[in-house]
């Protein structure tokens, strides 16, 4: 009895004795618990008997061999129409073997371990009804397996957007026409429609409408009232034409920062067309991130990554934070916005023309990384447009180029002169406005023209830095300075473009051709500023470092 197992669980057989089978004694063997059907008048019957196959065994003693069937489908065939056959088997070496009696002595050996690598199938005769209940079982099993799989699934499935809806909830995004959803489908179209951005349409209307639809999460009010204390002043971040900044956090933990719209600031609306429409397209290091919007009522609402360092002109114009930007970092800065507006100018699916690129306009991550902000005076350039004209001229002065400020023409090299004001201002520390005390009433262009040109370069390079900067460090200053003289000549077409400027800003290597001598260098003096004092003595012009130009025939 070792090596084997015994077969009387089998279908339609059952111990003779239960108790000695349950015991391991298993010498009464086994008897039918179903008798067959077979008799002389149903053999060809449907509904009669059929056979179940015990694979792997040592024959039964006693068969006889049919030597006139040569197929194994004949043996079933001679076996199903003789009613004393009981069961039957067939291959080719042996041919067809029958039992018609009992089955004496049967083993079933474990897979892999028959005697001499043989086994052998036994098909039995069986009642066909324990093969349909078998066959009808092994399909109730199949059901019922896909069934509770499909339960699982499913509810998986529901579990999974529960856990996800109750996320959405807590974060306060809400879409779809009642806005309770995920997220919102804006449109520059639809907006218009659906929302009073901007009141009356301007003459020249500055929004990117390209047409294409942009998905950005909406937030409620209360959420972000919430998440900035009811916009309280110890949150916030700083304000300006668009209105103010204040710092957040969302109930999931998230930092970030909270632009809200002035209501009185009909600009701004346009400006917020154009963060909404535009910025959600394009993804950058070196840009900064949108995370959604609110809409309700007169509200207008946008939501950025929180930049713990907040604006660069907050270390560079500070003498108290200066100092922690030492030449790596202001390099590293300087190229990292280079990289930004390669991306804007060439990269990215959408050709960017940035108008306001200013150092508070230049937010930096906790690594100082330097990411481009603020794109609610940018605009599209499409197809093969090189420059625009505009009759609103927008942006700060003293980083606009001539021909913007004093014609309304625009173009990529606008972009290139404002970078390289910026980084006149990150080399020297000084804002380009602060240049009009200085003897000879010189722009920071002329002043710095000024100094490159009578070989005292070195003298433009921060003090904070220069006593501590390596010959290698005040070489790359220099080169930048270089750089920067290029990028504000006078005309936009000997300005380089960006692609260019980041890959000499790269290169020590490469020889930059010599800049033009400006034109435009000088800056009202003190004596001409007290010319526009008001009668009670208040000064009439920007206190926000704002210069105007005043044109007089010779």
């Amino acid at each position: 009895m070792d090596r084997s197992t015994r077969w009387c669980k089998f279908a339609g057989f059952e111990p003779k004795s239960e108790a000695e089978y349950s015991n391991g004694v298993w010498t009464q063997g086994c008897v039918r618990s179903s008798q067959l059907t077979c008799s002389e008048r149903n053999v060809s019957m449907s509904g009669g008997d059929g056979f179940a196959v015990l694979t792997g065994v040592k024959l039964p003693d006693l068969a006889a061999w049919e030597s006139a069937v040569i197929s194994a489908d004949a043996c079933r065939q001679w076996c199903l129409a003789n009613c004393t056959c009981n069961a039957y088997s067939y291959s080719g070496g042996t041919g067809c073997l029958t039992w018609a009696r009992e089955l004496v002595d049967v083993y079933q050996f474990p897979a892999g371990q028959f005697p001499n690598g043989q086994g052998f199938d036994l098909h039995i005769k069986v009642p066909a009804s324990l093969l349909d209940s078998g066959s009808k079982r092994r399909t109730r099993i199949i059901i019922s397996v896909v069934i509770v799989l499909a339960v699982v699934l499913a509810a998986c499935g529901f579990l999974l957007w529960k856990c996800r809806r109750r996320i959405t909830e807590k974060l306060g995004v809400r879409g779809g026409k009642k806005r309770t959803g995920a997220a919102l489908m804006l449109r520059p179209s639809t907006m218009k429609a659906k929302h009073d951005f901007s009141g009356p349409k301007q003459p020249d209307q500055e929004v990117a409408e390209n047409g294409d639809g942009c998905e950005l999460p909406m937030f409620t009010l209360e959420t972000l009232a919430a998440a900035t204390g009811g916009f309280s002043e110890a949150n916030k971040l700083g304000e300006g034409g668009f209105g103010l900044v204040y710092k957040g956090s969302l109930p999931g933990g998230e930092e970030v920062a909270v632009k809200r719209l002035s209501r009185s600031s009909g600009q701004g609306c346009q400006e917020f067309k154009n963060e909404v429409t535009l910025i959600s397209e394009l993804q950058h290091r070196n840009l900064v991130r949108i995370l959604g919007c609110c809409i309700h009522g007169h509200e207008k609402m946008l939501v950025y990554e929180y930049m713990p360092n907040k604006s660069l002109d907050a270390f560079l114009f500070d003498p108290a934070r200066r100092g922690l930007l030492d030449w790596k970092t202001r390099l590293h800065i300087i190229e990292g916005i280079a990289r930004g507006l390669l991306y804007l100018h060439r990269d990215s699916r959408l050709r960017v023309v940035h108008r306001d690129l200013k150092a508070s306009n230049i937010l930096l991550d906790h690594e100082m990384n330097p990411k481009i902000s603020d794109f609610g005076m940018a605009r599209i350039f499409g197809g093969d447009k090189n420059q625009e004209n505009t009759n609103r001229v927008v942006g700060t002065l003293g980083y606009m180029s001539p021909e913007y400020a004093m014609e309304g023409l625009f173009s990529v090299r606008s972009d290139v002169y404002s970078f390289g004001i910026l980084i006149l201002e990150i080399i020297t520390g000084q804002k380009n406005s602060s240049f009009h005390n200085m003897e000879g009433s010189l722009n920071i262009v002329g002043y710095a023209w000024q100094m490159w040109n009578s070989d005292k370069g070195e003298q433009l390079i921060d003090p904070l830095i220069r006593a501590s900067s390596s010959a290698s460090a005040s070489r790359e200053a220099l080169r930048c300075v270089h750089m920067a003289l290029l990028c504000v000549q006078d005309h936009a077409g000997d300005r380089p473009d960006i692609p260019y400027v980041v890959l000499a800003l790269g290169s020590d290597s490469s020889v930059l051709p010599m800049p033009r001598p400006p034109t435009f260098t000088l800056q009202c003096t003190s004596s001409d500023r007290d010319r526009f004092r008001g009668k009670a003595g208040d000064e009439s012009y920007s206190a926000c470092d704002l210069t105007v130009t005043m044109l007089q025939g010779r």
